[in-house]
């Protein structure tokens, strides 16, 4: 069977799924929308919370920048997966027990005051829009390559889809969708992963294979290290960012995810208190399925990947001898080749594939184009390739040469991972203006029944600017996403963390703080990534993905100065700070 074919079957059988999912679990009522009627088991939970959690990034981008960047990339891996502990072994239980099921409800509510209830809302807001960005993107790589339309015609196609099962199922469509969603990427990611893993070190696990000797007698990291330098490149296994900028976004990463209000969001459609915390432990086992096989598949890709286009003896391989799935991905824009030395043959090495800036606007240049069109610089070296490294994991399989069933399935678990986060994301959005603007702030009268409404009018107008944002997005998937963690760390964590452990955080406080740090951070990305800043003017060294760490130390310290200064919360407030410290049970979720 082709792989056009088996792409169009596998990916047509797991929307069919995901939407026959979304109409069987149609949302009746505000608490099955926001939080699926509190009453989904610990097990599929887990499973819904690590298909929320891996989004488009984890699955399609985080090989990719590993085996691209190497040690640096790591920071992604620790941070992401520390951040997922922070929240919840810190977080979740006690904002469960605090009963309240988004991150605005919380500090409208601990911090008595609809200010900062709002400012909470235009802090998850922002957030939730420049993450969807990165899912949106991944959407469209993944149907430009294998549906064969353009990035932007596969972005629309893939809000399409959400807005079917995001706005008719509410939580509890999106979390039965995303159980299924969870099989069908891990399955994806795994499977090319043990083959790879196969094929170049004779290792069924990929974990164990990353470390295992390879036919030349040297491990996979020492001939990574040795093709790398003799392409000009750094060694894979050395650092080129700073020591403080590893540690600032590590950190930005780690306390971004614990303050992600998608994430939050799932300890509410379990039970009870002792279910969110077995849900928790259960979706980290099934993120660690996933995350202990990225630096193998970064591995393995980045030496097929080098072998491939090189050849084996480095000398390069003439342009009409390249494999299909180089001329596939070119078609798509995400590869591209310009013959800078007129020799005919594909070589690949440090310096940058194209002088200035083409088609696509980052050094991409569109597959059909006529390459001599682009102007060329001798400086530049002589690498004459461009890969855009989101491709990594979905070209893997192409790569390696695994069966076409393999590739199909790639396919659908990086639509299915991207979906994932994207539908956790517009209803974290869509609740946030409906439950916590309209209802709790701007119209406390109105019906459920009008406030569901709501709820999916809002959807529909996040998933049209998600979709805008998909289309032109400021990086590629996993900066978008450290982008969001970031803004995340220096706005929304601090303000529950200081809600729950300190009972003389007040009012003005709080949105002092959040102040502080949204603005902070915001500008420092916005002037890095939109106004040209260059890298000399950075703050010690520290990237925008990193600055959000310092965003939240200044949340922090504002937060605390400001505090001290004015009266403290009143009673109530501190004896309910008090209570929900106390390791006891709590009812049900419940959406007002």
């Amino acid at each position: 069977m082709s792989l056009d074919l088996l792409t169009y079957l596998f990916i047509g059988g797991s929307f069919a799924l995901y939407i026959g999912i979304a109409i069987w679990a149609r949302a009746g009522s505000t608490k099955e929308f926001y939080v699926a009627g509190g009453g989904v088991p610990p097990i599929a939970n887990g499973m819904a919370t690590a298909a929320d959690w891996m989004s488009a990034a984890s699955f399609i981008s985080l090989a990719g920048i590993v085996s691209f960047i190497g040690r640096d990339g790591t920071a992604y891996l620790m941070g992401w997966t520390g951040g997922y502990v922070l929240l919840a072994m810190l977080l979740a239980p006690y904002l469960r027990k605090f009963g309240k099921f988004t991150v605005p409800d919380f500090v409208g509510d601990r911090y008595y005051s609809n200010t900062a209830r709002t400012i909470a809302v235009i802090c998850t807001i922002v957030i939730s829009f420049t993450y969807v960005a990165g899912q949106m993107r991944g959407v469209g790589i993944v149907f430009s390559r294998y549906l064969h339309v353009d990035i932007n015609t596969g972005v629309i196609i893939g809000m399409a889809i959400v807005f079917f099962y995001a706005v008719l199922g509410g939580m509890k469509g999106i979390t039965y969708t995303q159980v299924a969603q969870y099989v069908v990427l891990i399955l994806a990611f795994m499977v090319p992963a043990i083959f790879l893993s196969m094929q170049v070190t004779g290792h069924f696990l990929p974990q164990t294979g990353l470390g295992a000797t390879l036919e030349n007698g040297k491990s996979v990291l020492t001939t990574l290290n040795e093709l790398s330098v003799e392409l000009g490149f750094a060694e894979y296994t050395a650092g080129k960012k700073t020591t403080i900028d590893i540690f600032f976004l590590t950190a930005a990463l780690m306390c971004g995810t614990a303050g992600l209000p998608h994430v939050i969001v799932r300890f509410f459609t379990v039970p009870r208190v002792k279910d969110a915390r077995l849900s928790a432990g259960w979706a980290l086992i099934f993120i660690a399925i996933l995350y202990t096989t990225v630096p193998a598949v970064a591995g393995f890709g980045r030496v097929n990947l080098i072998q491939t286009i090189n050849g084996q003896d480095k000398a390069g391989v003439a342009y009409a001898e390249m494999p299909s799935w180089f001329k596939n991905w070119e078609n798509a824009g995400l590869i591209a080749w310009n013959d800078k030395n007129g020799d005919g043959k594909v070589h690949y090495s440090a310096g940058d594939a194209f002088k200035g800036k083409p088609a696509f606007g980052d050094g991409r240049v569109d597959g059909n184009a006529d390459m001599q069109r682009i102007t060329t610089n001798p400086s530049d070296g002589v690498n004459e390739v461009y890969v855009d490294r989101d491709i990594m994991v979905l070209a893997n399989p192409e790569i390696a040469q695994l069966p076409n069933w393999v590739i199909a399935l790639v396919a659908a678990g990086a639509v299915a991972a991207a979906l994932s986060t994207a539908a956790g994301l517009l209803l974290v959005i869509s609740t946030s203006i409906s439950h916590d603007l309209m209802k709790k702030t701007l119209n406390p009268n109105i019906t459920d029944k009008q406030e569901l409404m709501y709820a999916r009018l809002a959807a529909i107008v996040a998933i049209l600017i998600a979709g805008y944002f998909g289309i032109n997005p400021p990086g590629f998937v996993a900066q978008v996403v450290a982008l969001a963690f970031g803004l995340a760390a220096s706005s929304v964590f601090p303000v529950i963390i200081m809600g729950i452990f300190s009972t003389r955080m007040n009012t003005q406080g709080a949105v002092s703080g959040m102040l502080v740090g949204l603005v902070s951070t915001m500008s420092y990305i916005i002037y890095f990534k939109f106004m040209g800043g260059s890298a000399d003017q950075l703050i010690l060294g520290i990237s925008p993905e990193g600055f959000g760490t310092v965003g939240m130390i200044l949340n922090f310290i504002v937060a605390y100065v400001v505090s001290s200064m004015t009266p403290p919360p009143p009673e109530e407030i501190q004896h309910i700070v008090e209570d929900i410290r106390i390791p006891r049970g709590a009812g049900a979720a419940h959406a007002h």
